[in-house]
């Protein structure tokens, strides 16, 4: 049984006896002595160990969801092609025959089963847990029947929406150095943080054109996110990193080249809001900006490369929307690369970034940030020598409909 329990910040810390009960509940406690103690809401076991947090309890979070994911993957592949949910080649695309979609559903219920058996449904993951499962039925439709562009940004304003408003998720201050705390009014707090969970959906979605891209940049972003939440004591923000970590790297036994199924809108949609969801959860803990910081720079690739797309497109008088071939990983395979290499590639720049990002927040802010901006300078020069500034050239047939 528990005693002298009281209510605090994550980690709970309470002196208290431990019997051989079992309890629903994510609970992490600190006894006297310095003995720590992770009580799976799993009613799986009760770990104990001295010193640092319970490996134990990430362990079993990454697991279940690799382990879920990877076994429903084959499963999610079979509906897919029994509903006609399959990506077709055409001139943009870089595979060749039919290649089901979907399979972020896998992922999803990979994420899902590991987060409610370690985490739980506190409040603010049962609000990211559900703002989550409308987009991905916004994801299903459009892997099914491909939605307008404009039908799904109202689909990811709305799931955005289910979180930052009924569950009051949002980026309410934040500790800037040398300015000290910054709080924000509900009429800038409300449309910033649904903003920036779109700005990351679209990212990860943006980024999905090779086999394994997404899912691997994912899988690095959210491990350095898990990290930092670890480090600043934010278990439930590092166990939802750690669960989408396993979930990416299941997906990828059957995603990297040459895949055997593709995630779909279902999937990059579905990362984008919770690796942005995560980070907005722990910037309420805190209001330290090294838990936005984070995850903007670990993406620093595929933003990047979206803000190009961005500007691109709108030089060159086409829809913002419009997809095109000047995409980083586009430019890298018109200079001779395979679609491993280039898929490799991304993953270093994205670790390098990651690791710089963990980096920075280490040391002094002006130091930092002229490290991550020199290297960001950088990263674009190359990334305009390679051509993804190049002029957009609609189809004919997307001119008529323009």
């Amino acid at each position: 049984m528990l005693r002298g329990i009281r209510k605090c910040r994550a980690p709970f810390r309470v002196p208290f006896f431990c019997g051989s009960r079992f309890f629903w509940a994510p609970l992490y406690f600190e006894a006297a002595g310095g003995q720590q103690y992770f009580i799976s809401c799993a009613k799986i076991t009760i770990y104990i160990e001295r010193g640092g947090g319970s490996l134990f309890a990430y362990a079993f979070t990454f697991l279940a969801a690799l382990a879920v994911t990877f076994i429903l993957t084959p499963a999610v592949k079979n509906f897919a092609v029994q509903i006609g949910a399959v990506d077709k080649p055409d001139a943009r695309k870089v595979h060749h025959g039919l290649v089901p979609r979907l399979g972020g559903l896998a992922i999803y219920a990979g994420f899902m089963v590991s987060v409610i058996l370690t985490v739980g449904f506190t409040y603010e993951m049962t609000g990211i847990m559900i703002g989550a499962t409308c987009l991905v039925f916004v994801g299903i439709a459009d892997d099914i029947v491909s939605l307008p562009a404009k039908v799904k940004l109202l689909g990811q304003i709305l799931s955005a929406a289910v979180l930052v408003i009924f569950f009051d998720v949002n980026i309410d201050w934040i500790d800037l150095p040398y300015m000290g705390i910054i709080e924000f009014p509900l009429f800038i707090s409300i449309p910033l943080t649904i903003f920036w969970i779109i700005g990351f959906i679209n990212t990860v979605n943006l980024i999905d054109g090779l086999d394994g891209l997404a899912a691997g940049i994912a899988t690095i972003a959210s491990i350095a996110i898990a990290l930092l939440a670890f480090q600043m004591g934010q278990w439930a923000s590092a166990a939802a990193m750690v669960a989408m970590t396993g979930a990416c790297l299941g997906f990828l036994q059957y995603n990297f080249n040459p895949a055997k199924i593709f995630m779909g809108d279902t999937g990059s949609m579905f990362l984008g809001y919770v690796i942005a969801a995560v980070s907005v959860m722990g910037s309420m803990k805190t209001a330290a900006a090294a838990v936005l910081i984070v995850p903007l720079v670990a993406l620093a690739v595929p933003i990047t490369d979206t803000v190009l797309a961005i500007v691109r497109r709108r030089q060159s008088g086409v829809p913002i929307f419009s997809p095109d071939k000047n995409h980083l990983h586009h430019r890298l395979l018109a200079a001779g690369l395979s679609q491993k290499q280039v898929v490799l590639v991304m993953y270093a720049l994205t670790a390098f970034f990651s690791a710089a990002a963990l980096l920075v927040v280490r040391l002094n802010p002006f130091l930092g940030v002229a490290v991550i901006l020199l290297a960001l300078g950088m990263f674009i020069f190359w990334a305009k020598k390679l051509g993804v500034m190049r002029e957009v050239v609609l189809p004919p047939s997307e001119k008529d409909e323009k």
